[in-house]
Order: structure tokens, then sequence, then C-alpha cells
């Protein structure tokens, strides 16, 4: 029998100041009856693995010697719990004043929820516009990218990466930032698709979930803080930057283009490689100008 009902699963690489307080904040706001942690990281290489042995020795560390990505890292810690409930949490998160007791509490209220999540907020205190969204389209994804899907008056039908109409409850979706899974559930959907590397890997899980019939949901009544691009960066990296759009490229493979015509796959397809070579272009002159100021 687990030793409490909940195990956190952490993915660390190259954030080690933001490891640190995320869990200082998990050793300051644990659940009542505890919790086991898992970190896994992903040979960050710049001291990280020796800053959780001497700070933090009650974390299960797993020291991965190369990068496995976001979902193979998470299922390599996940396989290893036992806990009936399964947290996904960013290194850059901070957790708050008994967030964690809340949404397991909302866990065993709902036997339904499979997936929940919560409001999480910038660290100035505003809104985090990812922490619930609706399954994608290729218009609401056209939307999105040029800006028209952000605007406070667009229509609901070009919103989905805000979820504009979810204040509580099911949602077709929540942030892999904090992601509170059901073990049973996992077990009979299937783990983290570690097809995807980095991105798109929660919006899958979530996708998974519901077609097996169950429920994902946002609880905005809980507070977290999440650092955003505090582990990717301020400038998508190459390797990063493809990992997003090939994301963007699986997702939409293996649930929806079957029934898509062969020209609107066309043009999706060609869109998402289109996105990718001027996002590449942009990250590099940014980090060019940023280099030189």
């Amino acid at each position: 029998m687990p030793s409490s009902r909940l195990d956190i699963v952490i993915v660390s690489y190259r954030c080690r100041g933001l490891l640190r307080d995320c869990l200082g904040s998990l050793g300051a706001f644990p659940p009542a009856d505890g919790a086991r942690i898992w970190l896994v990281d992903n040979a960050s290489r710049d001291g990280t693995v020796e800053m959780v042995k001497e700070e933090f020795p009650e974390v299960e560390l797993i020291a991965s010697d190369e990068n496995l990505g976001f979902s193979k890292a998470n299922n390599l810690a996940i396989r290893r719990g036992r806990a009936p409930y399964v947290l996904a949490l960013n290194p850059d998160t901070l957790m708050t004043e008994g967030a964690l007791d809340q949404m397991l509490e909302l866990m065993e209220r709902r036997p339904e929820i499979g997936i929940s999540g919560c409001r999480l907020e910038l660290p100035d205190g505003t809104f985090d516009h990812a922490a619930r969204r609706s399954f994608p389209t290729p218009i609401g994804a056209l939307a999105h990218f040029s800006g028209i899907g952000r605007l406070k008056k667009a229509p609901a039908g070009l919103t989905q990466y805000r979820a504009p109409g979810v204040e509580s409850g099911p949602v077709d979706a929540v942030n892999g930032a904090f992601m509170l899974m059901r073990r049973d559930a996992l077990l009979k959907v299937g783990l983290f698709d570690e097809g995807y590397w980095m991105y798109m890997e929660d919006l899958d899980l979530c996708y998974r979930f519901a077609q097996a019939g169950w429920v994902t949901w946002y609880e905005p009544g809980v507070k977290v803080i999440h650092v955003k691009a505090g582990t990717s960066g301020r400038y998508r990296k190459p390797r990063v930057n493809y990992a997003f759009h090939y994301g963007m490229f699986r997702f939409y493979r293996q649930h929806y283009a079957r029934n898509d015509n062969v020209f609107l796959r066309g043009a999706v397809y060609g869109g998402i490689a289109l996105k990718l070579g001027v996002s590449l272009a942009r990250s590099a002159v940014r980090r060019r100008l940023f280099r030189r100021s």
C-alpha cells in the first residue's frame, strides 16, 4: 500500500534555481497525508543533481544520462510510483497553501474525473490562459497564431487555445504544468505518448482520456504560480522549436487527419511547415539581437 495518496513527478532540465524554489514550495505546502516526490533530471549537468541530493534528500532522484524529453521522463517516474494519484508538475511552478489537498479532495469526491487542473497565475498575478483550453481545430490554430484568436472579442470558434467559455468544471484539456491524474485511468488509457518529445503531450493525453469517457476538470478555486517559459528559455532553440511544431503535426495526424479530405490535410501540413520555418527564422534573429544588446 502506498504511504500517501500522491506521487508528484517533476522533470527538470537546466533550471536549478526554479527547481529549488518549486521543491521548497512543495515542502512548505505539502498535502495533509504527505506525498512522494519523484524528480527526473534530463542530463542538466548544471549542478541540479548535486543540489537536490544536498538540499532535498527526501526526493526520489532519477538522474538520466541523456535528455529523454518530457513524456518519456515523466513515464519513467510514473511507472515507479504506486500512489492512486499522480501529479505531473513543471519545475517552474510554485505551490500555494492548501492547493494539493483541495485538488485531491476534488478527485476523491468526483470519481468520473480522470484529469484535473487548477488556475495558473503568472508571477505578476495575471491569469495564464493556457491553464485550460479546448481541443484545437485548424481554423482555431490559425486564429491563435495570427493573433485574432487572442482578442477578447474573438468568436468562440476561434479561441480554443483559451477556452474562455469555461469558468469552472469540465473542459477539453488542462495544462501539463499542473496535471493531476488518476492512476487507474492512466493505466487503462495509457501514459504520456513518448512520440512527443516536448509540447502537445498534455493535450494528447487529455484527448485520449476524453475518448475513453473520462472527464477533465478545471478548478479555478485553486491557484498555483507558473513562470512561463521558465524551463524552455526566453527564445526557443531549434530543437525545441522543431519539437513544438512536430507536436502539432503528430496531434493532427493521430486524431484528426483521417476524417479530413486530402486538400485540408495538405493545407494543415503545409501550414505547420510554414510556421516552423518562420518561427526558426524569428527565433534566430531574436537570439542574435539579444546577444548584441
